[in-house]
Order: structure tokens, then C-alpha cells, then sequence
């Protein structure tokens, strides 16, 4: 059997915050699919009130999902959801996602320009990290 892992994260901007990890992970942003929603909300089994424009296209207020682009439209992929929560974060993360996506130095500086923040350095022996916040302080780690 084929596994698929998917991580939910929940946001008070679901679909800003896909946009940003997306970009962070060179993954993609899974599209919205208007003419299906529009549909469920033309025969009752939705509302207006539970979409929203975003981009330019009516999706779903509650969440946005991205997925490496080679896997888009796969039934079993690798994923991260944004759910929406109506709470901003307030305590430290339980869990963490730890990160390879090039040099740590630059990599660092390109999500601080993006709107992330720099928490601190963390080393163990040779092995060196920086605990970063995404832009609505979910903490990760950069190697």
C-alpha cells in the first residue's frame, strides 16, 4: 500500500500562509476549484459565507492545502493543510518541521526578507540549526 503523510497546521490566514510555505518549500498551492464550490453552494450543501475571494477566485475560507508540484491532483500525496482557527498561536509548538533547503545563512536571510523571524542559532556537536517563526509564529527549524 501506497502511504501519504499529510500535516495540518492551523492559521488565522489559511491561504496567505500556503502561499508563503509553498514558496518557502518550492512546493505549489493546490487550486481552488470554483465551479465545484459555486456548485455546492447553488444546491444548498454550502453557503456564501463559508468562501471566500482569494487570489481572484472564490475557495474555501476554512483551509488551502500545497503539495509538491509533481504530486498535485494525486489521491495519495505528501501535504501540508492550512486549517483555519479564529485563535492566534500563543505558546510554543509541540511540534516542528527541520528543514534542509540549501544554506543555512542565505536561506535564513531570504525567509526573514519573506516574513519570517530568526529565533535563535542551536547547535548539538557539529550539528548547527536555527529555530525560525513562519509569519504567524509557528516555529521551524532551518540546517
Amino acid at each position: 500500500m501506497e502511504h501519504s503523510l499529510q500535516i495540518t497546521i492551523d492559521s488565522v490566514n489559511p491561504h496567505r500562509q500556503a502561499v508563503w510555505w509553498a514558496e518557502t518549500l518550492g512546493w505549489t498551492v493546490e487550486p481552488s476549484d470554483p465551479d465545484y464550490i459555486q456548485k455546492m453552494i447553488d444546491e444548498g450543501h454550502a453557503s456564501a459565507d463559508e468562501t471566500l475571494i482569494f487570489d481572484g477566485e472564490l475557495a474555501w475560507r476554512s483551509g488551502a492545502g500545497i503539495c509538491p508540484l509533481g504530486q498535485l491532483g494525486k489521491p495519495r500525496r505528501q501535504r501540508i493543510l492550512f486549517q483555519l482557527v479564529h485563535l492566534p498561536k500563543t505558546a510554543k509548538n509541540r511540534l516542528h518541521l527541520d528543514l534542509n533547503l540549501g544554506d543555512r545563512d542565505e536561506v535564513r536571510e531570504s525567509l526573514v526578507e519573506r516574513g519570517a523571524a530568526f529565533l535563535h542559532a542551536g547547535a548539538q556537536g557539529p550539528t548547527v540549526w536555527y529555530m525560525m517563526a513562519d509569519p504567524e509564529g509557528n516555529e521551524f527549524c532551518i540546517r
